[in-house]
């Protein structure tokens, strides 16, 4: 569960809602407030739980907060299930867990549907195994609904008509109004606040859902901040540009592939040192050079250096430059012709400096 609203404009996206897990670390009454004050949001949604044995840390803090700054809070937990079984054993430790952490009766409580077991399900077993999170967690009191990716709505899992929470990420949000026919579109992971720290994911709504099920109460009280901070940073992100990039980069590090192009956005997974992978956009912005990959579910992101040194962490180009071994040469001759330490030469390879090689065996040294 990875930019600015204009406004001004009725048709940009709007900063309803804010979610927010342990990845944000603790999040201040006063800063709610702020969201609340200066950029209308209205909404909060709570990481509560994972699987069967990951309690967030922060949920009732964030809940308990939220609360005070008068938004409606609901929350959400990160599913895991691949049988209808285990969506129910999750959803009996999600409804727990939201219950000791203090969420309130009647509150959304969704389950959020992203990962890999999920992919690796046909369609008719997710919809199976979401009905059955969605009946028992509102046995706990609370409302249900389905967080996904939009790639994935109504291909890996049915969304019905206002129902679902879509998340799709535009590279400039402004003017565009996507998922209208849901409850909530996420457009973005990367936006940033005024005195907190890092990006936030936002969701506009377009029902009244997550909303406690009426009319919104929650008004700005400062809606001239609102235009003013909100302007402000669209021209901080209209100022920086997607470009059109297909490349090949092999990393020359472990790098975190994320769910937006900013340090603060979810980490999905750690691609290890000496990955190959091929990309269509890049973008400087927040310090770093970024790379969008395209993924079964729709877009990874991840830094190929800092704005200082934009490539440090890639090689650009999945061609490599092969030496075959003669007799007589070592880890230490090889790397020493081409430039490597003895070290980098045999990881570049998948083998250690103690892993014999033989007469006629290729090794990458480029």
């Amino acid at each position: 569960m990875a930019a600015l609203f204009l406004g001004m404009n009725a048709s940009a996206a709007r900063m309803d809602m804010v979610d927010v897990s342990n990845n944000n670390g603790y999040m201040s009454t006063a800063e709610y407030v702020s969201m609340r004050n200066e950029f209308g949001v209205k909404a909060l949604t709570v990481k509560i739980s994972e699987g069967t044995t990951f309690k967030d840390g922060y949920a009732a803090s964030n809940i308990a907060n939220g609360q005070a700054a008068g938004l409606y809070v609901n929350g959400y937990h990160f599913a895991h299930y691949k049988t209808k079984d285990q969506a129910i054993a999750e959803a009996d430790f999600a409804g727990k867990t939201a219950k000791a952490a203090g969420l309130s009766v009647g509150a959304v409580l969704a389950t959020d549907v992203e990962s890999q077991e999920a992919n690796n399900q046909s369609k008719a077993t997710n919809d199976r195994n979401n009905a059955a999170f969605m009946k028992e967690i509102e046995k706990f009191g609370y409302r249900a609904d389905i967080y996904t990716s939009g790639s994935w709505a109504n291909n890996k899992m049915t969304i019905k008509g206002k129902t679902g929470w879509i998340a799709g990420y535009p590279f400039v949000p402004a003017g565009k109004k996507w998922y209208t026919n849901n409850n909530a579109w996420q457009w973005s992971g990367s936006v940033h606040f005024r005195i907190s720290y890092g990006g936030f994911d936002v969701s506009q709504l377009y029902t009244d859902y997550y909303t406690a099920g009426q009319k919104s109460t929650v008004k700005p009280t400062n809606k001239g901040a609102v235009k003013a901070n909100n302007r402000k940073n669209y021209r901080s992100y209209a100022s920086a540009k997607w470009v059109k990039e297909t490349k090949t980069y092999t990393l020359n590090t472990a790098v975190k592939l994320r769910t937006g192009a900013s340090t603060s956005s979810k980490t999905i997974t750690i691609l290890p040192a000496g990955t190959t992978l091929k990309t269509d956009h890049a973008i400087i912005q927040r310090g770093y050079r970024w790379v969008r990959q395209p993924r079964f579910n729709g877009y990874g992101y991840l830094a190929t250096g800092p704005a200082s040194n934009t490539l440090e962490y890639v090689k650009s180009g999945a061609a490599h430059t092969y030496y075959t071994v003669k007799s007589g040469d070592s880890w230490w001759s090889i790397a020493q012709r081409n430039g490597l330490s003895m070290t980098t030469l045999a990881s570049q390879n998948g083998k250690t400096i103690y892993t014999t090689i033989y007469p006629g065996q290729r090794l990458v040294v480029r």
